[in-house]
């Protein structure tokens, strides 16, 4: 046996799964999805009945029923004298396992699915014969959905009517339709440089000419580039995530946040604010009301904060704007299936119970990865991610390809810096995701330490003396 989990650890990992009757088959779908994940790993040894009980202030029966449907399906065994012990898990179509031969793939950086999400799917499935008599999809999104999401940013301090929001199949899927709409071949666009490489990528599809918005980890968005960015080339959009920003975690002081809505203002740039990251506070609570001007495109998801399989999405705009993207829509989809609306309307209402969750496990990860990084590469630069699901670690050299192509054979999968630039650059920055269990991530750092000599031996002089060109 490795190792033990107390009941109340597991109560806190398990998270919102109370969703589903009966209550035991409940509890063991969340355990079952914990060891699926291996955020609780092989050979670890359960709380007993009773103590697990009291954590979850349920009956000890019914953590009874829960442990014999998890011998029945294969996740755990008792042990006599030892109590109930986890079993190694196959795994289903993926090469994110470090262990098993096929590698770590650190180039999604998508949380595992919330522990409660399966009971959540569960009851809204039991209500199926609501759902079939429609059509199956919307393509502005259902009311109740809408509802919820305005709800959300009325919340936050963004006073929003449902007719302020549409419902996409994801974040991606938003941001194409804005990108889209807005944009047209030989416009400008400004971005941030590094940023989400597949926004990049959406711009680019329209057209449009990109100009980049440096952004660092240590010093945020230069305003100075910004102004001139804003007068020269009066971007028809700005693309920008202000809390957390993808890769380097960083978010938007007031003073920043002023600056480019008057920059902007001015310009008659619409800003799109890419939000999906926005709710993934580690540290503590954010403010994300802060007000960029009434044409302020916003675009969320619930792909980081629940999970990256359920697409569902939104743009919070001016109505109009609203109407128009429906009326393109067409073009790529009919809409977003209501199976997973409905779903989403559920956990749109459990987001104070399924944060704290989030930020607990991306804490672990990137607590865990932080400190093996420091341990076994201590050169490297690695910022303190107050949230977010990444880390944007500057290298002692420009090699991030060097490295990325030499981690891959190793079975380790990363992104490389430049992944993230508008024109190249960043070669001497890694994005490491922290959204894998901490024990991949220390053997990822671990195959990272034992490579990055070599590939520092292996790269010309000339490369390996510019360390003055990675900052």
């Amino acid at each position: 046996m490795d190792s033990r989990i107390s009941a109340r650890t597991l109560a806190g990992a398990l998270g919102g799964w109370r969703t589903r009757t009966p209550t035991y088959e409940a509890l063991a779908d969340g355990i079952r999805l914990l060891c699926l994940d291996n955020r609780v790993a092989a050979h670890t040894a359960l709380p007993a009945e009773r103590e697990l009980a009291h954590a979850l202030g349920i009956s000890r029966t019914t953590v009874a029923a829960a442990y014999r449907s998890l011998r029945h399906s294969g996740h755990i065994e008792s042990l006599q004298g030892s109590g109930s012990v986890t079993l190694p898990q196959a795994r289903r179509g993926t090469d994110r396992v470090f262990a098993d031969g096929r590698g770590l793939d650190l180039q999604q950086a998508s949380p595992a699915a919330w522990p409660g999400l399966a009971g959540v799917i569960a009851e809204v499935a039991a209500d199926a014969a609501s759902l079939v008599g429609r059509p199956g999809y919307d393509i502005l999104g259902s009311t109740a959905l809408r509802t919820a999401i305005a709800d959300r940013y009325t919340a936050r301090g963004i006073p929003t009517d449902p007719e302020q929001i549409l419902v996409t199949n994801g974040g991606q899927h938003a941001i194409h339709l804005v990108t889209a709409a807005l944009l047209q071949r030989g416009d400008t666009a400004l971005l941030e440089t590094p940023t989400y490489p597949h926004a990049a990528d959406a711009v680019r599809a329209t057209g449009a000419r990109l100009t980049g918005l440096p952004v660092t980890v240590s010093d945020g968005w230069d305003l100075d580039r910004a102004e001139q960015a804003f007068a020269r080339a009066r971007p028809a959009v700005a693309y920008l995530m202000p809390w957390f920003q993808n890769p380097t975690g960083r978010v938007m002081t007031v003073r920043e946040e002023a600056t480019i809505r008057a920059a902007a203002s001015r310009a008659g740039t619409v800003l799109v604010l890419d939000e999906t990251t926005a709710e993934l506070a580690i540290d503590g609570a954010v403010d994300t009301g802060a007000d960029f001007g009434p044409t302020a495109v916003r675009i969320g998801s619930l792909g980081k904060t629940v999970w990256g399989g359920l697409r569902v999405g939104w743009v919070r705009a001016d109505p109009v704007l609203i109407r128009r993207l429906v009326g393109q829509r067409p073009r790529r989809d009919l809409g977003t299936p209501e199976l997973e609306q409905a779903i989403a309307v559920r956990l749109l209402r459990m987001m104070p119970d399924i944060l704290p969750q989030r930020a607990a496990l991306l804490r672990e990860g990137r607590d865990a990865l932080r400190q093996r990084l420091a341990a076994r590469l201590p050169e490297w630069r690695v910022p303190a991610a107050a949230g977010g699901v990444s880390l944007w670690v500057g290298l002692d050299a420009p090699l991030s390809g060097a490295l990325v192509m030499a981690a891959r054979s190793a079975g380790v999968h990363l992104s490389a810096g430049p992944r993230f630039a508008l024109d190249g650059g960043h070669d001497g920055y890694l994005r490491l995701p922290f959204t894998a269990p901490p024990a991949q991530l220390r053997d990822a750092v671990d195959v990272l330490a034992d490579l990055w000599p070599r590939v520092r031996e292996g790269a010309p002089a000339v490369a390996t003396d510019a360390v003055a060109a990675i900052v």
